[in-house]
């Protein structure tokens, strides 16, 4: 679902497409809006083109998503006035921050839903074929969840899927829009993320990746017949662990505050628990972190990740960077760069600052977009050389790779390492859904190519 929907072909039924913008709780958010217009008689299609309905799932995180918001439905002009009869909702962030004035300047658009209200997706939709338009960005007082329909029964998945546990955030970093579109932080209850993953696993999945806009602050009520109380995400992760047939286990996003003695413990005892971890830091300059209400030190996070690699050695590290953010000095920047310098990352995403409307910092003078970008371009090429020097350093070792896809090549399969890193193999008995050892016998920019040396399971 990263991206276009796929296509369930039937005759004699309304056809939904959906495109899906931005983070990884997008992809799963559509998921559960597909499975409930489903239940209202909805497949997916893979064009807008034959779609009786168009749903675009936005995402608030990147830059001028506002216009490329409106760019898309510029776009769908042509299909309603060929279709009037064709319905188009926006969902996600973008729809919860923008609201009725999305309306106002796209009439062509019948409805907008929050991320918080997509359960009431049919209804709306039930609306919009009667000739109603609705706006729903409320935060609800009920679960979401508890509204939704079950996963799809019977149908196969792809070996990967994505899970929320976990959604809002009460960090309020100054920068940051997710508190204003996706409300406080709330957590789903054990039981049901249980009943979900099995559900999951039933269907053909072994590996799953916990989704939380503040992922490690997870504080979820535990089931009466294990104890019940309030679980930590380390606790759920150990259950996890437990149910035969799931084989791995990620999570993101986490903050350097929520990172616990008992999560770090899991990471060097629950060998499903994969040697990845995404862990944002945003800045090295203590005086950023203060004015981004970052809420902990550049030595704080130095010491945290000293503490997981001596829980968990061959831990690879992401990261997120700001580059600048309003008031950062050549000083602050040095501070970054020698913050990645000593934490040696393998992989990380890194963004020249651009405010988002309603956010504090959005307030403050910005740095000159040309020293910024200069910043950036130092910033980049220091975190390229690390993700190379990483994948330079798994040529010659073992890893465990599950297989997702065909690659490009004839007889080629692509999946991932325990470490997340993209790996081809060519030939052999490579099939999707399977794990298998693969030794690294080469490097290139954005993946690794290997050859099988175990038998599939």
């Amino acid at each position: 679902m990263d991206g276009d929907a796929k296509v369930d072909a039937k005759a004699g039924v309304k056809k939904l497409f959906i495109k899906t913008y931005g983070c990884q709780m997008n992809v799963y958010d559509s998921e559960r809006m597909a499975e409930a217009m489903g239940a209202d008689g909805y497949v997916l299609t893979e064009t807008a083109d034959d779609a009786d309905m168009v749903l675009l799932n936005t995402c608030h995180i990147r830059e001028k998503a506002s216009e490329k918001l409106y760019s898309d439905l510029g776009r769908l002009r042509p299909l309603k006035a060929a279709n009037p009869a064709l319905k188009i909702g926006v969902a996600g962030c973008v729809a919860q921050a923008e609201g009725a004035e999305i309306l106002r300047r796209m009439p062509l658009v019948d409805l907008v839903v929050g991320p918080q209200s997509y359960h009431r997706l049919p209804a709306m939709a039930r609306a919009a074929e009667a000739g109603g338009k609705s706006v729903d960005t409320e935060f609800p007082a009920e679960d979401k969840f508890d509204h939704l329909p079950a996963r799809m029964q019977g149908a196969t998945r792809g070996p990967t899927a994505f899970l929320t546990v976990q959604e809002g955030c009460d960090k309020f970093c100054a920068f940051c829009v997710v508190p204003y579109t996706r409300g406080s932080e709330v957590s789903r209850p054990v039981a049901r993320i249980l009943t979900e993953a099995r559900g999951l696993v039933e269907k053909g999945v072994r590996e799953i990746t916990l989704l939380g806009q503040n992922v490690n602050a997870y504080h979820g009520d535990g089931p009466a017949d294990l104890g019940g109380g309030t679980w930590g995400l380390a606790q759920l992760v150990r259950a996890l662990a437990r149910i035969d047939g799931l084989e791995r286990i990620r999570y993101t996003t986490s903050h350097p505050n929520d990172m616990g003695d008992d999560l770090i413990a899991a990471h060097g005892e629950e060998a499903k628990l994969m040697p990845y971890l995404h862990l944002p830091v945003q800045s090295g300059s203590d005086r950023i972190l203060k004015a981004m209400a970052r809420k902990h030190t550049a030595e704080h996070y130095l010491r945290l990740v000293e503490r997981i690699r001596a829980a968990r050695p061959d831990m690879l590290l992401s990261g997120d960077f700001i580059v600048g953010f309003p008031g950062e000095t050549e000083a602050d920047f040095q501070a970054t760069m020698d913050l990645v310098a000593a934490v040696d990352y393998g992989m990380a995403y890194s963004f020249r600052y651009s405010a988002r409307p309603g956010t504090p910092a959005a307030e403050k003078p910005p740095v000159p977009t040309g020293e910024a970008d200069e910043r950036l371009q130092r910033l980049q090429a220091l975190l390229t050389q690390q993700q190379r020097a990483a994948q330079q350093g798994m040529v010659g070792r073992e890893v465990q790779v599950l297989f997702e896809k065909t690659g490009r090549e004839p007889g080629q399969m692509v999946g991932k390492s325990d470490y997340l890193h993209a790996v081809h193999v060519t030939g052999g008995e490579a099939k999707r859904g399977a794990i298998a050892k693969v030794r690294i016998t080469d490097s290139g920019p954005n993946s690794l190519g290997g050859v099988v040396t175990s038998a599939m399971w």
